[in-house]
């Protein structure tokens, strides 16, 4: 059994595996760099007083802007209460008051969502959950985590009276620059999202897509990829391209101001602040497009002491390194990106177009999210697909799923740069490019463009590295 990608998604799986299954875990990266470990809002669940897996649904769908499959989103929408239940289980410390829930988790709102419904653990809600996963995970010796080793591509074979079976895939071990052939039962894509092709994004360094490439490639559909969402409030500081300011900000009363003071979030949506991340981001460029500035401003300040240790105390001191106090004055914020909201094509149960590949968590396109991600369902979305995942692989693997053998890499076609300028060069330029053609706000012909200098670029690549 392999799984790619140490986030939510792919240790909620290993953990909800048998436990006498063998399991590779292959990581890109150290666990820190994951896109679930940055999380910093948490998990919507309609646990709390008053609400309903009907309203938390609705919610979802209305923000999706109807590109959602409805049955998909009532699905993960029920089964949030319990994965809240298994968290707790395993360890996750969440914070509580015991006044806005009947479980006694302290709830907070984010933008799209109609009631209190954020379970999280302060402002690192991703860190408290994959921390407590990795803790479990060191009690299973069956579970064997391979850090610092990068998948390339998928092992397919394709029958001619068969339909296609994935049977492992091909790896670089990073540290010793060899390269890995890998067969397995069982392939599980958990790489998370492809938010760092632009230059600006909340993603860590790791998210470059890899996942749904390699699905892409191997055969399997590939939907709604335009949908990249952008995160309305990000610290606009030239150290800080990364630095994401949780939208639990906003629903704790954080309001957003032009350069001069005044609000403008009235003009745009009746719901203002806590209008959904697409619309509050849409609102911020046309706001900066009609002024000329480089940012507007996010202001929570004034509260008393205390405040901001007990709700925020992670952004509080990260924004305090560069120079700026939540209490004393507004900080300047612009969107970055921050969600892919497709992917390859999977069901909740993971199973892509391949036999034997599956696709959880960002890497997925399962039709939750539509063309807008509502707030604090994508580690939901993680953990409902893992589960799913989980008893879906265990009844493949009872009926007997067969281990093929798998070729080894061919290298014969590539040669080793003799330096890495070029590879750097391009890749700024893909980032420059996708971030000025391809924005918050398209048109045709920015596309075109951005289309014909990706062309070029991808052909650049492509005569650098062959060995002819």
């Amino acid at each position: 059994m392999l799984i790619v990608g140490g986030g939510v998604a792919g240790l909620g799986l290993a953990l909800q595996l048998p436990e006498r299954l063998s399991i590779r875990l292959l990581n890109k990266q150290a666990h820190t760099h994951s896109s679930s470990y940055l999380a910093q809002g948490g998990i919507s669940a309609a646990i709390g007083y008053g609400d309903s897996i009907a309203s938390h649904a609705q919610d979802t769908l209305k923000s999706g802007l109807g590109l959602c499959d409805s049955d998909v989103v009532h699905a993960v929408a029920e089964a949030a209460p319990a994965a809240i239940q298994w968290l707790q289980k395993i360890g996750v410390q969440f914070s509580t008051n015991g006044e806005q829930s009947k479980g006694g988790l302290q709830l907070a709102r984010e933008g799209g969502h109609s009631r209190r419904r954020i379970v999280h653990s302060r402002d690192r809600t991703g860190q408290a959950i994959v921390d407590a996963m990795r803790r479990q995970i060191k009690k299973r010796p069956s579970i064997r985590q391979i850090d610092d080793t990068i998948a390339i591509d998928l092992i397919v074979h394709n029958g001619k009276r068969s339909a296609a079976r994935c049977l492992g895939l091909h790896a670089l071990d990073n540290k010793s620059k060899t390269f890995i052939s890998y067969q397995a039962r069982a392939i599980v894509l958990a790489t998370g999202g492809a938010g760092k092709v632009y230059l600006y994004t909340s993603n860590p360094q790791g998210a470059s897509g890899d996942g749904i490439a390699m699905a892409w490639r191997a055969g399997c559909r590939v939907a709604n990829m335009e949908f990249i969402q952008f995160h309305p409030t990000c610290l606009y500081h030239p150290q800080a391209r990364s630095l994401l300011l949780s939208e639990t900000l906003r629903g704790e009363g954080a309001r957003l101001l032009r350069g001069d003071g005044s609000r403008f979030m009235r003009e745009y949506d009746r719901r203002e602040e806590l209008a959904p991340r697409d619309i509050v981001a849409q609102a911020i460029d046309a706001e900066m497009k009609k002024s000329g500035a480089d940012c507007v401003y996010l202001d929570i300040s004034g509260r008393p002491a205390d405040f901001y240790q007990r709700h925020f105390p992670a952004i509080y001191r990260q924004c305090l390194r560069y120079g700026y106090d939540l209490a004393k004055a507004p900080v300047p914020v612009v969107p970055a990106v921050h969600y892919t909201c497709g992917g390859a094509v999977a069901d909740l149960n993971g199973c892509s177009d391949i036999d034997g590949l599956y696709v959880i968590g960002e890497s997925a396109c399962t039709g939750l999210h539509g063309a807008n991600r509502i707030a604090s369902n994508s580690l939901l979305e993680c953990l409902v697909q893992a589960q799913h995942a989980a008893a879906h692989i265990k009844r493949r693997l009872e009926r007997g799923a067969p281990l093929s053998e798998v070729e080894v890499w061919d290298d014969s076609r590539v040669s080793v740069a003799p330096e890495k300028i070029t590879i750097a060069h391009n890749w700024d330029a893909l980032r420059r490019l996708m971030w000025n053609y391809v924005g918050i706000v398209r048109d045709r012909k920015r596309l075109q463009l951005a289309q014909s200098h990706i062309r070029t670029l991808f052909e650049e690549v492509r005569r650098y590295y062959a060995r002819h």
